[in-house]
């Protein structure tokens, strides 16, 4: 088998710490909110969702992704099921094997891990508490101006499970760190708000303000959550959609599951009136949901898929 997953350099940096927010303290908000304006990443903790669902989860991916690959291969499918190596249609691929759902329909007696689809409402209830908190954060009322967006039975939402076997290409004798594998190449998330959550080896990092990259530790008791390209469009450019990437690893297996926050297909997305004084300050497009997302599936994983929906600057002499 041919594989063309791609070896890169690890860049440095000075960055310590990833921002935790205790999303049981409501002052945690103004924590929250720096977060997202200076990296659009940060971690959870003492939040709603049970260690005992959280053992099930874990139980069924294992047991999902152990399966032979014939088995997997039969919920195989395109833009839900099971893939691997591929990542969409643009020629993207991965040190990967995924399993992707539409956290909106109910499976009854479908092949997919029946944990996660019987709780679709334990993770939106736990990304409302966060946006809410983040539009306190912001000072606007209501304070479900985000929340509503993805709470709704139309709304676009995705469940998503990446397993990251252990990678033999990389060489363990290079001792420089310059020899990696890419499991998930670097890209933002198209939605409102992700939330992540893997075992206990890490892989996953995050791209800073100075083009540098942070591995992020793994905390399997905790949530880490993203920015997303439509969140960082509704507040014109003040919260930030954060580039990440996830690492192969050589010696140990990853997984994860990811639930994608994203609003109905019709839903139109723009800068908020209450965060510009005119409209001359908003810097993107306003689009609908169905419209950006069509427009991500065919871009590459890297792209800056927001540009197109920028504003472009006007002359003074136009």
């Amino acid at each position: 088998m041919t594989v063309s997953s791609k070896l890169v350099e690890v860049p440095k940096s000075g960055f310590s710490s990833i921002p935790v927010i205790d999303i049981s303290d409501p002052e945690s908000k103004h924590d929250m909110e720096k977060a997202c304006e200076d990296f659009g990443f940060f971690k959870v903790i003492n939040h709603s969702v049970s260690s005992e669902l959280v053992s099930v989860l874990d139980h069924e991916a294992v047991e999902f992704f152990s399966l032979p690959t014939s088995q997997k291969t039969q919920v195989a499918g395109y833009p839900f099921g099971y893939g691997k190596r591929a990542i969409g249609r643009s020629g993207d691929v991965g040190w990967v094997e995924y399993l992707l759902m539409n956290a909106n329909l109910d499976f009854g007696s479908h092949p997919f891990p029946p944990g996660l689809l019987q709780n679709p409402e334990t993770f939106r209830k736990m990304t409302c508490d966060v946006l809410e908190m983040m539009t306190d954060g912001l000072g606007i009322k209501p304070r479900n101006t985000h929340s509503k967006l993805v709470s709704g039975e139309n709304t676009d939402s995705i469940f998503r499970l990446n397993h990251y076997p252990p990678c033999p290409l990389i060489n363990n004798n290079n001792t420089n760190g310059s020899n990696i594998v890419i499991g998930f190449g670097e890209h933002t998330d198209p939605q409102i708000i992700s939330v992540l959550r893997s075992n206990n080896t890490c892989g996953l990092q995050i791209n800073l303000s100075d083009g540098s990259w942070i591995s992020v530790p793994s905390d399997p008791s905790s949530f880490f959550f993203n920015v997303s390209d439509s969140l960082q469009v509704l507040t014109n450019g003040r919260f930030k959609s954060v580039k990440h990437r996830v690492l192969a690893n050589s010696r140990k297996s990853r997984v994860s599951m990811i639930y994608f926050a994203g609003p109905s297909l019709t839903q139109r997305i723009a800068p908020l009136t209450c965060l510009i004084d005119n409209e001359d300050e908003s810097l993107y497009e306003e689009f609908t949901w169905s419209e950006y997302k069509n427009s991500t599936y065919n871009s590459r994983l890297s792209d800056n898929r927001l540009q197109p929906f920028e504003k472009k600057a006007v002359s003074l002499n136009d």
